[in-house]
């Protein structure tokens, strides 16, 4: 009787983070064994020269015919950090973005526990005086140094609280610090429970909304908050996580901005009682990994974050929000292209809860999904309180002198809504102090080296910086081309705005808010609190435009409609109007009537004559019936593979390549390009793009599945970085 074969030897099956779609075989490190267990852990292990971290994703025998393992390292986990339902959508998200599990993995884990760092204490923080600054307490001058002291002064306090409090308590706390008077602590991490500070009364649609969502809490349901701004969308959101919570649940909250947490989060914790969590990129990796390790450990309860929260875990699951559900922020843009409230839906199915979505402009999908009863559409039409809404007045510039951008009219209106104590918002979408530096003898203009762009003038006209790279260098004195001194910045930013108001309008404060001030961690939340409720001038880009409650605006100053008039990405119309309806939305919020004045060249546009006449649902009806007889998305689905490379010889190649890939699976696909990318050069690389389109969503990823091992395998594809891009939000 011929010997038996011996039993393969039992091997983790590893997904890396690499950008490769299959799995490692590792077996276990010396001395220890490989058991189902084991899948959902984190392990170190060799990978060619260097080190990874990966994770267990399933285990089972070795290939005879594969050459042996190598060892892990190490395993860093006692039992699964990533398991069940987190998992398996994880799985769900790789297989529909088409991208490698392992980096769908690294994604959803905070860079610390990628890194392989052992989870983290989930203790809280809390601040308490020193001994000396008990006995120095009483020497300390009025003001939030001693203010926060004397709070102190009967033991320690949770941050929670001290958030409560007052506002601006961490620049006392660090006085307090540096004198040695106070100190911060760790305490356990028991959720404190305060007294709820009781909200407004509930109109009547906001009250069918409600119990419409509550009589949806025990399984999953989709339900569209579709209001208009100021008809408290938040209010609705509140009752739906205290019933949440009320039931022992926990509560995802997503908000598209940085600049919108702050605000979210103070709201919250007055009303709902308990520790409010933050997940945000402002956050330090600790104190990101500490928030994931306390949901995922189930001591935690509610959550506001931005798009990458939607990977927190929820073994208590109760309800999801995703707040300005329409936003362009949910979509991941490089990395694993997800978008945050499609994977939401997907979570919240998963885990048998219900999912609202809530905007005063939502997007045509959400839209076209309550339509067809997939979603169901919970209508706040009226403004909660007092307040009304703005009136809305289209400023003709056609002939008119500007001075940045801003007509004779519009700066006579900001001077009236200024006189009668309010307060200004002027819009324009674009950072910088002028979109280009532009030589008037010779035409020459500066243009980014690295990509087919021009630089934009900041710093009052002394420094050149590319928006897409990053490239920074001074400007120029004289002009390169002709050396003549006729260097004149053309058009506008928000900048040069704000130049002009502060030279118009010496008497009151203005203040700009764009990524170039608001860099620094809660640095938006620390000016709009400085500017208070006094009268002044805000001029800002679409971080304004999101949620933040002004209730002194009354006059909101559109500039520069007409750049998003005329745009060949067929979501253009779209965006313009919610960002339109958003930014015409911060006026008029509280007792005070609101006004809205957009300024454009073209008056009689017809995008802005629907908005004005019908509102947005008009619009988005009107546009709902373009994209249907064009055959775009909602009704059709795309996908985009874009190729980089430093010749373009290559990105062609490439993408002729996976074309022909595409057309041997006989699907039946619409196939446009290879074509050159919108901006064909960026950072230095030539750019070409490959869309495809289907009619139904089962025939594209059928074509991409069948296609995508032989696209990885060609050697083309090994000449340029590529990528997929599944529901593009952007078509560059």
């Amino acid at each position: 009787m011929p010997d038996a074969l011996p039993t393969p030897p039992i091997v983790w099956r590893v997904a890396l983070p690499v950008p490769l779609p299959r799995l490692f075989d590792y077996r276990p490190p010396v001395g220890e064994t490989a058991g189902s267990d084991d899948v959902g852990s984190r392990v170190r292990v060799p990978f060619g020269s260097r080190e990874l971290v990966g994770i267990v994703v399933e285990t089972g025998p070795s290939d005879p015919e594969a050459p042996e393992a190598r060892h892990a390292f190490a395993r860093l986990d006692p039992g699964p950090i990533l398991e069940g339902e987190l998992l398996d959508s994880l799985h769900w998200l790789a297989r529909y973005t088409h991208a490698p599990l392992g980096e769908v993995l690294a994604t959803a884990l905070p860079a610390s526990l990628r890194r392989g760092e052992p989870l983290p204490d989930t203790h809280a923080w809390a601040w308490r005086l020193t001994e000396a600054g008990q006995t120095g307490r009483e020497r300390l001058r009025a003001g939030r140094p001693r203010r926060l002291a004397d709070l102190l002064a009967p033991g320690p306090v949770e941050e929670d609280r001290l958030d409560l409090a007052f506002e601006d308590w961490r620049s006392a706390a660090r006085a307090l610090a540096k004198r040695e008077f106070a100190e911060r602590l760790a305490v356990p991490a028991a959720a404190h429970v305060v007294e709820p500070r009781p909200g407004p009364d509930l109109h009547p649609e906001q009250r069918v909304a409600v119990d419409a969502i509550l009589a949806a809490r025990d399984g999953f349901s989709a339900l569209l908050v579709d209001g208009v701004t100021g008809s408290g969308k938040t209010e609705v959101y509140l009752h739906a996580i205290a019933d949440c919570l009320a039931r022992g649940k926990q509560a995802l909250v997503l908000v598209p901005e940085i600049g919108l947490t702050p605000q979210t989060l103070a709201r919250f914790r007055a009303r709902l009682g308990v520790p409010v969590h933050a997940l945000h990129s402002g956050l330090g990796d600790g104190e990101r990994a500490r928030t994931w390790t306390a949901f995922a450990r189930g001591e935690a309860r509610v959550v506001v974050g931005t798009r990458s929260a939607v990977f927190l875990p929820l073994p208590d699951a109760g309800l999801i929000v995703i707040d300005e559900e329409h936003d362009g922020s949910f979509k991941q843009l490089d990395g694993i292209r997800y978008h945050a409230r499609d994977f939401a839906l997907v979570r919240g199915k998963a885990l048998g809860i219900p999912v609202l979505l809530g905007s005063a402009t939502p997007s045509l999908e959400s839209l076209r999904n309550a339509q067809a009863g997939r979603y169901a559409h919970l209508r706040l039409q009226q403004r909660a309180g007092a307040a009304q809404p703005p009136t809305v007045r289209v400023c003709d510039v056609r002939k008119r002198p500007l001075e940045a951008g801003l007509s004779p009219d519009m700066l006579e209106t900001i001077g009236h809504a200024l006189e009668a104590d309010g307060q200004v918002l002027v819009f324009k979408n674009r950072r910088g102090y002028a979109p280009v530096l532009l030589c008037h003898d010779c035409g020459w203009s500066a243009q980014c080296q690295r990509c087919d762009a021009p630089m934009t003038v900041h710093a009052g006209g002394r420094r050149l910086q590319c928006h897409h790279c990053g490239a920074r260098r001074p400007a120029p004195d004289a002009c390169p081309d002709c050396g003549g001194l006729a260097l004149q910045p053309q058009g506008a930013g928000t900048e040069r705005i704000e130049e002009v108001l502060t030279a118009r309008f010496p008497d009151v404060p203005v203040l700009r808010i764009d990524r170039g001030t608001t860099q620094r961690r809660d640095a938006l939340e620390h000016a709009l609190a400085k500017f208070g409720t006094q009268r002044g001038i805000l001029v800002g880009t679409q971080m304004l435009a999101k949620g933040h409650d002004l209730p002194n605006l009354t006059l909101v100053a559109v500039v520069g409609v007409d750049e998003g008039l005329f745009s060949a990405d067929f979501r253009a119309p779209e965006k313009l109007a919610q960002l339109l309806i958003q930014v015409a939305g911060r006026a008029g919020r509280a007792q005070r009537k609101g006004e809205v004045l957009l300024q454009t060249h073209h008056p009689g546009h017809p995008l802005l004559a629907t908005l004005l006449a019908g509102g947005y649902h008009a619009f988005a009806e009107a546009e709902l019936e373009q994209r249907e007889m064009a055959g775009f998305p909602p009704f059709a689905h795309m996908a985009m593979f874009r190729a980089e490379a430093q010749q373009i010889a290559a990105c062609e190649a490439f993408l002729r390549m996976a074309r022909e890939r595409l057309r041997d699976v006989h699907a039946p696909l619409d196939l446009h390009g290879p074509l050159p990318a919108p901006m064909p050069r960026r950072a230095g690389f030539q750019r070409m793009q490959l869309l495809l389109s289907a009619a139904d969503r089962r025939s594209l990823h059928a074509a991409l599945d069948a296609a995508l091992p032989a696209i990885y395998a060609s050697a083309e594809s090994r000449k340029v970085r590529w990528s997929l891009d599944v529901d593009p939000m952007d078509l560059y």
